[in-house]
Formats: structure tokens, C-alpha cells, sequence
């Protein structure tokens, strides 16, 4: 833990004296090569809410929650590569919500940019809040020491190095991740003796729970009725509110991710990236959602080798400590240092992920644009530095809300369905339909975003109390599980927001075409790639990616 600590640190220190402006800081200087990008890509989105929330719902859902990334993110991550890289890219916007402005108007800018500032602060708190669980488990560390430690270590290499610091530390933490927990799945399957075991023993978990008997290690064969799988939710709201609108929200315009792409050395490499980095993404359920099949399989186990997920103050089982409980029953002590390093390199790369993103919005889309405009070059990159600093504050406030989720990734699930269910339907419409208008686009937003909070203040998963996770206004609506109300609540906000935006679009006036040039797909011309073998082209290289997903797909039916 030692050594990584210095290492993540002394990359910030090297990188420092790179940074001499303001594009140096925010979007690496549009110099990183195009395997770097796709891996920081994909550790920027490694974690806590991967790593240890994935792993919780594994425990809590099954191998059903592989339609996180068999659905919810390899094609969208297609989408992105393949038709949405070219606008964000050749455009030269800094940020999404700078592109936003570019084809619609300030306002919509604005919006974007407050509501996607706020859900990376809580997105960083998640992160924040399952180090500090994991430290106190594990090592046994005071909650509040684990989590301003961790604040500190993660503000002192950005304020450093910025996003190239951020970038080359999630390409190391990749690899440190991919090599701490694939012994844990090894070393779980073998004491359970395999995946036949496995699946033995996570039948008795789905029948004493009153579900059918392959419930916890099938996909799809058990969601034609939300009563009969434990996530309690039918194929059309996982096709729907997960595969559509969750998915193509979050992959195709949360900043946190596009951030990595928009770095990257040239248009070719930015359309590459998110396509590299979907190679090891559909491989990623192995190494994070089994884990949580092995806990709660090893649970219900009898004799002394096996151990039990403690339950919360509420009765409920811990879900999120179903990682850490593998690590300290599964690992002798000189492999557990390897395995809590990697659990911190995925809260280190979910937390720099989210500051990164916070830092850029804020300055180019929030204080550069409504609160000091006209300054020089430096002053922005100071100002970024601050918000580095004030982000980093706000995301350990936020690690105390997460304490009322008994799986972090529930509570994730739900914070895009506010920001990035609708904002989904803002850009599909605004990158494929020349008539949409800024007017539109705002009123959606708002309306999408309102129906959200109306959907969620009207509906409680079932079990829960009134508050933070629903019912705050009546209670007209019960659902199985909180990640069935999370998604229909993205399909409500995706769909309103669409609605009003079409709605509100017809009746006021669109831009004249020559400004939406290179910013709304029909009117931008062809990328030539004749340049380019036929193998390394994105939609060849996205076409074999879509198979080898789908053929996953079929073999866990």
C-alpha cells in the first residue's frame, strides 16, 4: 500500500512541470495514444460503484447483473466509438456540456453543467464511502481516517499532474485490479469446487429465497415476470431502462468517460478508444460480479471454511462488504496486501475520474462562462486547481449520504437516471434531428429531470421507508427491488424528456443549418478511413465486438 501511495503520488510530481496551461490541465493537450485512452477509459469507470458495487449486486441478483455490461454498456460503448466521437472530437469542445452549448444554446449549457458537476461529487463520495468501509473491515482504520486520507492522496496527484496524471495512474490501476482479484475468483471457485459448485449452492440461495432454482446464475431465461428474478424487473425494463436509456446515457455523454476519448492524439484514436476499452469490458463480470456469487453462495454453506455477509443496523444483509469478506476469508496476508492495494486502485480511479470531470466543468462551463469571463489562460488553470480542491470537500460530505444504501451501485443507478436518462434523449435528438432547438432541449432537460423526481417521490422499492429512497411525496407504486425502480424511473425521465424536447422544437425556431455543421450527423460529411486497414476500422472493430457480446449473451442464458 506503501509502495502505491509513493508511486501514484511521484507520477503527479513527474507530470507537474507539463502543466502549463489551462488544455495541458483539463484535456491532456489531445496527446494521449489511443490504447492509453481506452484503458483510463475503462478504469475510469473501475470504481468503487465497479468494483464493490457490482460485486454486491452479484450477491444480491445473481449473474443477472452481468446485463450491466453484456447490455448496459457494450453497445452504447459501440454507439459512442462508431457515430459519436466524430461530433464530440471534431467539434474541439473541451467538455459535453461545451458541445451542448454548440448545438443548442447557453442555457442548455448551463443546466448540463450544474446537474453533471453535482452527480460527480456524489459519484466521488461513493467511491470515498466504500474505502472507508473497507478499510475499517479489513485493516480495522477509523471510517473518517480512511476517507480524508484517501481525499488527500487523490487531490494532491491532480492538483499535481491533472487529467494526464489521472490517465496514466487508471492505466496502472487497471492492471493492478485485473491481477488482484483474478486469484480471489480463482481461490473462491476452486474451494467451491468449480462453477459446478457454485451453481449448486447458489440454487439453494434462490430457493430459499422462493425464486426458481437458476435464478442467481442465469441472464435472461428467468426475466419474463419481475416476480421470478431477484433484481424484480421483466426484460423489457432491463432491455428498455438499462440496455437503452441507462447505457446510452451514461456511455454516450457522461463526461467522466468521454473526457478520456476527447484527450486522445486524433480523431481515429478518440473513435478507438471507447472500442479498445470494450475488449476487457465484456470480460469484466468474471473478475467482479462472480466474486459477489461466491460470497453469498459461501454464506449458505455449512462447516467452518464457509462465512456469512453481516447484516446492517436494518436487518438487511451487507451487500457491499461482499469483496472485502472474500478478501480477508480467501487471501493470506502477503496476497491481501495485493488485494486491498487493488480495491484501492479502483476507489483511487472512481474518485480522480470524477474530480477530473468536475474540475474541467467547472471552469470552462461554469465559472469561465457565467462568473468571470475574459481572464487569461493561467487564471482558469489556478481556478482548476481550486476546484480540484472544493471538489474533493464536497465528495467527502457526500460519502456520508452513501451510508444509507445497502448497494452503492443501487444508489448510483438512480443518480443516472436523474442526470443521464434524460440528457440522453437531449442528444440523440439534438445530434440525429436538425429541427431540435434550444428551447426544446432546455424545457426536456427540466421536464425529464422533474419526472424523475416525480416518478421516484411516488414509488418505494419494497421493504424500504419513506426518504431517501422514495415515497417522499405518497405512495402509489411498490417495486421488487430498487434497481426495478431505478430503471423505470430512467425510462419516465428518457421519455418525457423527449416528449417536451420533439414538443417544444416544432413550435420555436431551429438554427440555420450552416451553424450545425460537424454538429448534427446529416449535415456532416463522411470520415474517410480509406487510410486505415480494414481490421483497425471502428465499425468493423465494433461489429466484431457486438458478436462476441452477444455470443456471452447465449452461453449464460
Amino acid at each position: 500500500m506503501g509502495v502505491y501511495f509513493v508511486f501514484v503520488l511521484g507520477v503527479g510530481y513527474t507530470l507537474r512541470r507539463y502543466m502549463k496551461t489551462s488544455t495541458d490541465y483539463f484535456l491532456s493537450g489531445r496527446s494521449i495514444p489511443a490504447w492509453v485512452a481506452g484503458l483510463a477509459f475503462l478504469s475510469a469507470n473501475l470504481g468503487a460503484q465497479e468494483v464493490i458495487g457490482m460485486a454486491a449486486s452479484g450477491a444480491k441478483y445473481g449473474m443477472a447483473t452481468s446485463h450491466f455490461y453484456w447490455v448496459g454498456a457494450i453497445p452504447a460503448m459501440v454507439f459512442l466509438g462508431v457515430f459519436m466521437m466524430p461530433f464530440y472530437y471534431g467539434s474541439q469542445a473541451r467538455s459535453v456540456p461545451e458541445y451542448l452549448k454548440l448545438r443548442f444554446d447557453e442555457k442548455t449549457r448551463g443546466l448540463n453543467a450544474i446537474s453533471f458537476a453535482t452527480m460527480t461529487v456524489f459519484s466521488s463520495g461513493i467511491s470515498m464511502y466504500a474505502m472507508g468501509l473497507l478499510l475499517n473491515l479489513l485493516l480495522g482504520w477509523d471510517f473518517d481516517t480512511s476517507v480524508w486520507l484517501s481525499a488527500a492522496v487523490v487531490l494532491v496527484y491532480i492538483l499535481l499532474g491533472g487529467l494526464t496524471s489521472a490517465i496514466y495512474n487508471e492505466v496502472l490501476q487497471f492492471f493492478l485490479i485485473v491481477f488482484g482479484f483474478a486469484p480471489l475468483v480463482f481461490l473462491g471457485l476452486k474451494d467451491l469446487g468449480g462453477w459446478q459448485g457454485l451453481s449448486a449452492r447458489l440454487t439453494h440461495v434462490a430457493t430459499s429465497q422462493g425464486f426458481a432454482p437458476q435464478a442467481w446464475s442465469s441472464t435472461w431465461s428467468q426475466m419474463g415476470d419481475p416476480a421470478s428474478n431477484p433484481m424484480g424487473v421483466e426484460w423489457f425494463g432491463v432491455a428498455m431502462g438499462l440496455g437503452f436509456v441507462l447505457s446510452f446515457g451514461y456511455w454516450c455523454t457522461d463526461f467522466l468517460v468521454v473526457q478520456r476519448a476527447m484527450a486522445a492524439h486524433s480523431m481515429s484514436a478518440a473513435r478507438r478508444t471507447p472500442l479498445i476499452a470494450a475488449v476487457p469490458k465484456m470480460l469484466f463480470p468474471f473478475l467482479v460480479i462472480v466474486p459477489g456469487m461466491i460470497a453469498i453462495a459461501s454464506s449458505v454453506r455449512t462447516g467452518a471454511s464457509g462465512f456469512v455477509l453481516p447484516h446492517k443496523a436494518d436487518g438487511t444483509l451487507n451487500y457491499d462488504l461482499s469483496i472485502p469478506m472474500m478478501l480477508s476469508h480467501y487471501f493470506p496476508h502477503g496476497m491481501l496486501g495485493l488485494g486491498i492495494t487493488a480495491l484501492l486502485a479502483s476507489f483511487m480511479s472512481g474518485m480522480a475520474g470524477n474530480i477530473t470531470a468536475f474540475n474541467t466543468v467547472w471552469t470552462y462551463d461554469i465559472y469561465q462562462a457565467y462568473i468571470h469571463r475574459g481572464a487569461s489562460d493561467h487564471h482558469y488553470l489556478n481556478m482548476g486547481r481550486l476546484a480540484t480542491v472544493f471538489g474533493i470537500a464536497l465528495s467527502v460530505a457526500a460519502a456520508y449520504v452513501a451510508n444509507h444504501f445497502n448497494n452503492i451501485m443501487d444508489m448510483l443507478q438512480l443518480l443516472f437516471a436523474f442526470v443521464n436518462a434524460p440528457l440522453f434523449a437531449t442528444f440523440l435528438l439534438g445530434m440525429f434531428w436538425k429541427r431540435a432547438t434550444g428551447h426544446g432541449a432546455f424545457a426536456g432537460l427540466l421536464s425529464g429531470t422533474a419526472a424523475a423526481a416525480l416518478h421516484h417521490a411516488l414509488t418505494l422499492p419494497r421493504g424500504s421507508l419513506s426518504g431517501i429512497k422514495g415515497g417522499w411525496l405518497t405512495l402509489l407504486h411498490t417495486y421488487p427491488s430498487e434497481m426495478a425502480q431505478n430503471f423505470w424511473t430512467a425510462i419516465w425521465a428518457f421519455s418525457v424528456c423527449f416528449v417536451v424536447t420533439v414538443a417544444v422544437s416544432l413550435i420555436t425556431r431551429p438554427r440555420p443549418e450552416k451553424d450545425l455543421v460537424g454538429l448534427v450527423y446529416s449535415l456532416t460529411p463522411r470520415l474517410r478511413e480509406a487510410d486505415q486497414a480494414w481490421y483497425a476500422r471502428p465499425a468493423v472493430l465494433g461489429a466484431g465486438v457486438l458478436a462476441a457480446t452477444l455470443i456471452l449473451n447465449l452461453l449464460f442464458w
